[in-house]
């Protein structure tokens, strides 16, 4: 489903996503957990493999992960009702996470570094500039920044979002040139394609996104409203003129097509803020 996006502009759009040098990559709890909230090997050695062809072929890559709070509840066997609740599972889940990222990368003799921020860090102007200094230094050090949410002081952000907003905000403050969303599902659809057969995958949104917010909200249920923050922070993004994709994670050759300019899960296309209720 393209729903009227030119195919020129399409393919303009793949184009610039190729040729990004300054990458944002997220993955969601769901592209890292098992259905008991354990840490999945393969799916989390399949994000660091992600993440390294991106690095062999030369980009500078910002690794925004979720997980914490699911990886307590795996960790410790506890399921959480309250936020304190998730405060806490998160400080046990992040260093469990931190550990296998450590380990994964190790296969390729990759160092990492742990990066714990709010959204109100991003926000100040004098603390973000220290987190931009940081990630400047890191990645000319060579060292992939993996980024989460600091849930432990967090509340919000619990709420709300699955660090969406927060990589959204990232990629626009260290001047990326493409945010890609990773989750369990292969971009934005008409409906939720776990429940409905019918569902299909929209393919670019661009200013027609007044029209696709309207499907999204509709579509949004209790189990599937994580989208809508997904589609957030795309919007956001391609609002400074940054491309961004929400795709599969478990898609084998993910990275290849974003690299060949193919098309891959939902694209949005580079507004620069304009739409067509603007018009």
């Amino acid at each position: 489903m393209n729903n009227t996006v030119e195919a020129r502009t399409l393919d303009q759009s793949r184009q610039q996503a190729a040729a990004a040098e300054r990458i944002v990559l997220k993955a969601g709890t769901n592209s890292l957990t098992d259905e008991t909230s354990s840490l999945d090997d393969e799916k989390l050695n399949k994000l660091v493999d992600d993440v390294m062809e991106l690095r062999e072929r030369g980009k500078d890559v910002l690794f925004v992960s979720s997980g914490a709070i699911g990886a307590g509840k795996g960790r410790i066997g506890y399921s959480n009702d309250t936020v304190e609740e998730s405060q806490a599972l998160s400080t046990v889940g992040q260093s469990h996470l931190m550990r296998r990222y450590t380990e994964s990368f190790e296969r390729y003799d990759q160092k990492v570094a742990q990066i714990l921020v709010t959204q109100h860090d991003l926000d100040d102007t004098e603390r973000f500039t220290n987190f931009k200094n940081t990630i400047d230094t890191l990645i000319e050090w060579d060292i992939v920044p993996i980024i989460n949410e600091n849930d432990a002081v967090a509340t919000e952000e619990i709420q709300i979002g699955d660090n969406d907003m927060l990589s959204s905000s990232v990629a626009i403050g260290v001047d990326a040139d493409l945010l890609v969303t990773l989750t369990d599902v292969e971009g934005v659809y008409t409906c939720n394609p776990k429940e409905n057969p019918t569902a299909e995958r929209i393919e670019a949104v661009g200013r027609n996104y007044g029209n696709i917010q309207q499907i999204i909200d509709k579509s949004a249920t209790a189990t599937f409203g994580g989208i809508q923050t997904k589609v957030a922070g795309a919007r956001s993004v391609s609002e400074r003129g940054i491309p961004a994709i929400i795709a599969q994670s478990t898609k084998d050759d993910i990275v290849e097509r974003i690299e060949d300019g193919k098309a891959v899960g939902t694209i949005f296309i580079p507004t620069n803020g304009v739409h067509e209720d603007d018009d």
